[in-house]
This record gives C-alpha cells, sequence and structure tokens, in this order.
C-alpha cells in the first residue's frame, strides 16, 4: 500500500452481483472529482466502469490486466474521462484470464499495491483512488484490497444482504491479518433503497443496529435516471443532474470527504 500521506486508496468490493457496486464506482469517483483529483482503477472484467464512463470495449486498449502483469508502465495506461479531474484505469478484454495467469506470478497478492508504489510519480497530484472490483474474492479482488487502505461495500436493501456483508467483512478481517493489516472497512453504503418497499426500511434498520456508524447515512435510491445513464456512457451527474440519483451519489461524496476530515482530526 502507498505511503504518500494525501493519497487514499479505497476498493469497492461486494461478492454479491448487481448490488451497484459500478455504478457507485462511477458516480462517486465523478462527484469526488469536483473536490479532488481522482483515478477509477476498473479491475472488473466485465468493464463496466469502463464503459459508464464513456469508453467503449472495442477503444479499451492496454489497461488494469497491463499493469498487474507488468507488460506496460502505469503511466502508458492512464486515460483522461471526460470530466475534469477524473482519470480512468480501464479494464482491458484480457483482464478476463487474470485470475488464471496471476497464479503464477510472484507476489501474486501484491502485484497492483507494488505496482503503484514503484510507479508512483505517474500518479501525479492524485489524491484518491477508488477500485472498481469484480464480483467475488478472488486474486483481483485480493489484489484491490492488499493496495488499498479501506473498503466501501454497497449493499443492496434486499433480504439477503446481511449474510453478503458479513462474507466481505470476514476477508477484510482475513486481508488484515495476513496481508495488509492498515486495512480499514471505510463503511457501507445502501443501494437502490426504495422507500415504498418496507423490506428496504427492514434491512436498512437491520444493517445499521448492525454495523452502527460504518453505514453511511446517505441511501441511494431506486432511479430509472442512474439505470440509463450508462448506456449513454456518462455518470447520472453528467446525464441527469438534477435527478434523485445524482444528488445522493454527491450527498455520498460529501458524506466521505466529511468523514475523512474527521478521521484526520481524531489522528492528529
Amino acid at each position: 500500500m502507498t505511503d504518500r500521506p494525501n493519497l487514499r486508496i479505497i476498493a469497492l468490493a461486494n461478492q454479491k452481483g448487481g448490488v451497484g457496486k459500478t455504478t457507485t464506482a462511477i458516480n462517486l469517483a465523478t462527484a469526488l472529482a469536483t473536490k479532488r483529483k481522482v483515478l477509477l482503477i476498473d479491475m472488473d472484467p466485465q468493464g463496466n466502469a469502463s464503459t459508464g464512463l464513456g469508453v467503449p470495449r472495442q477503444d479499451r486498449g492496454a489497461g488494469s490486466y497491463a499493469l498487474l502483469t507488468g507488460e506496460k508502465p502505469l503511466h502508458d495506461l492512464l486515460r483522461p474521462t471526460k470530466i475534469p479531474n477524473l482519470t480512468l484505469l480501464p479494464a482491458d478484454p484480457e483482464l478476463a484470464g487474470a485470475e488464471i495467469e496471476l497464479v503464477g506470478l510472484e507476489n501474486r497478492e501484491r502485484r497492483l499495491r507494488d505496482a503503484l508504489e514503484a510507479q508512483a510519480e505517474a500518479l501525479g497530484g492524485t489524491e484518491i483512488i477508488l477500485i472498481d472490483c469484480p464480483p467475488s474474492l478472488g486474486l483481483l479482488t485480493l489484489n484491490a484490497l492488499v493496495a488499498s487502505h479501506s473498503v466501501l461495500v454497497p449493499l443492496q436493501t434486499e433480504f439477503f444482504a446481511l449474510e453478503g456483508v458479513s462474507q466481505i467483512t470476514r476477508t477484510v478481517e482475513r486481508v488484515r491479518r495476513g496481508l495488509n493489516p492498515a486495512l480499514d472497512l471505510e463503511g457501507i453504503v445502501l443501494t437502490m433503497f426504495d422507500k415504498r418497499n418496507n423490506l428496504s426500511e427492514l434491512v436498512a434498520a437491520d444493517v445499521r443496529a448492525f454495523f452502527g456508524d460504518k453505514v453511511y447515512s446517505t441511501v441511494i435510491p431506486r432511479n430509472v435516471r442512474i439505470s440509463e445513464a450508462p448506456s449513454h456512457g456518462l455518470p447520472v451527474l453528467l446525464y441527469d443532474h438534477r435527478s434523485a440519483g445524482a444528488q445522493a451519489y454527491v450527498s455520498l461524496a460529501a458524506e466521505l470527504l466529511k468523514r475523512e476530515r474527521k478521521a484526520r482530526k481524531s489522528a492528529a
């Protein structure tokens, strides 16, 4: 994990798919980029974070796979986006085979961390790195957790939510014990919240009762604009900044930065 004092690396992880993880990565990165210099690393072979930021599959070229395998330096892989202060390390097509190929490589769990540390000058003045992990707990997610300061868990407000989050928290604990002692649970973000649905309220109450202030106050609603935006290659904040979904991500970014300031004051 890189030790630059002004850089925070946050992995967005949940081994369950369809919980709004990539949507949160794209839109949180966009909202944070209004205040900070941000890099979004797409570590998901599906590459949806890259597509959602306007880089279609056929235009991606080399990306996170080339960095993990050492084929190309970070400086050559970073891509500007339509959003000022937001840079992308896209998911290249070869990333799908990376889980198998990484097994035979030296320091296989530390490839991302080592690359970011060794090539820190390529990051310039980057202040926040968000890593969009695949919906599994394999070697790609493990690389992200080893490289990160903390983990943000997007959690859909549905019946099996707590079961999923307990798995990721156990994984965080194992990584902390064995590979990255500084790894922390950044927090849990409730997504796809439907206030008309009693189940959403019940799940939210259960998660808050269990995890306390680790659960963000901001809740991401079910919102058609959030669903439509990726097909236009845009974050919802650019697609329809007035929508409830866009405003929720603005609020989430503000809450994350407020928590960061509070943590720094406590540590001082």
